[in-house]
């Protein structure tokens, strides 16, 4: 299969790119720069550069092609995450390039089509497991998701065979937020702030990327991406502190997180999010199942975020 991906550098897609490739499929990756095109090349893909916002110059890159991937975002590190604007990119990407792939697969007659969610939307759940009809809240920084996810529905409803896959938090070697976890788990902190009971979604990188290329085989629908069993803010933080070799985790208190923007309270809600729908509907099985033996020490260079 001939496979566009948008993204095709970021946390989740640079082992998407390798993940589609290893599986037997003829990948064309998006790459904004030279060095990222050579390192597309590295891959095994073919380099493409085109303006993600410019509809008729995807609806030229994805001719001949039978799937389109859209894990293309732009997620501001953690100190600007607050900020007016931090998320401006990232929601044109998720609502207007979104648009503009679907457009572009329907006039190729493409009826593949995988677009990148996020878990972040859903309410607190407290201990309850959390499914895709769980109740969600596609608000703030979280509007290019519910934007992204209605136009994969409008798509189907065309005769299109979309999935979207609803990610937990990413982490892995090139991500950024990863390695900002690590400082503070270095420091004695936890970096999973909020009730220390309250349960964490979290998915590695590569567990991500398995993920992309198992969608292309799915039936048309939403899916979580999650580890099997989530663990507590708390179990998370000790799992940390035990990868980066720190001799204890400590809560941020209470009074400090209520203090937080509402826009920071929405990531600290606990999600016990389940993916079965996924391990049921695709050969999907992710492969991290200890944070404390998975959790990245290193880096390798970030070069953009795939997740917030």
């Amino acid at each position: 299969m001939k496979v566009f991906v948008t993204g095709a550098t970021g946390v989740v897609g640079r082992p998407a790119v390798r993940a589609l490739i290893a599986a037997g499929h003829d990948v064309t990756a998006v790459a904004r720069t030279p060095e990222k095109a050579a390192a597309v090349e590295r891959a095994g893909a073919r380099p493409v550069t085109v303006d993600l916002f410019d509809a008729d110059a995807l609806v030229h890159a994805t001719a001949g092609h039978d799937a389109v991937v859209h894990l293309a975002t732009h997620i501001p590190p953690l100190s600007r995450a607050a900020r007016a604007g931090a998320w401006a990119v990232n929601d044109r990407l998720r609502t207007e390039t979104s648009a503009h792939l679907i457009a572009a697969a329907r006039a190729h007659g493409i009826d593949r089509y995988v677009q990148e969610s996020i878990t972040y939307p859903y309410l607190d759940g407290g201990a309850d497991w959390l499914d895709e009809d769980s109740p969600i809240e596609h608000d703030g920084a979280f509007v290019g998701a519910g934007n992204a996810e209605a136009n994969v529905v409008r798509f189907n409803e065309a005769g299109g065979r979309g999935v979207v896959l609803r990610f937990a938090q990413f982490y892995g070697p090139t991500s950024g937020h990863t390695r900002t976890y690590s400082r503070l788990a270095r420091l004695g902190l936890n970096p999973f702030t909020g009730d220390p009971d309250g349960y964490v979604a979290l998915i590695h990188a590569d567990d991500a990327a398995s993920a992309v290329a198992a969608a292309l085989e799915a039936p048309a629908r939403t899916y979580n991406v999650a580890a099997d069993d989530p663990p507590t803010r708390r179990a998370a933080g000790e799992a940390v502190a035990r990868a980066v070799g720190a001799r204890r985790s400590r809560q941020v208190p209470e009074w400090a997180r209520r203090s937080l923007l509402r826009s920071a309270s929405a990531l600290m809600r606990s999600q016990r999010v389940s993916n079965a729908r996924f391990r049921a509907a695709s050969t999907w099985t992710p492969r991290h199942v200890d944070l404390a033996s998975s959790w990245p020490t290193g880096g390798e260079g970030d070069e953009g975020e795939a997740g917030p």
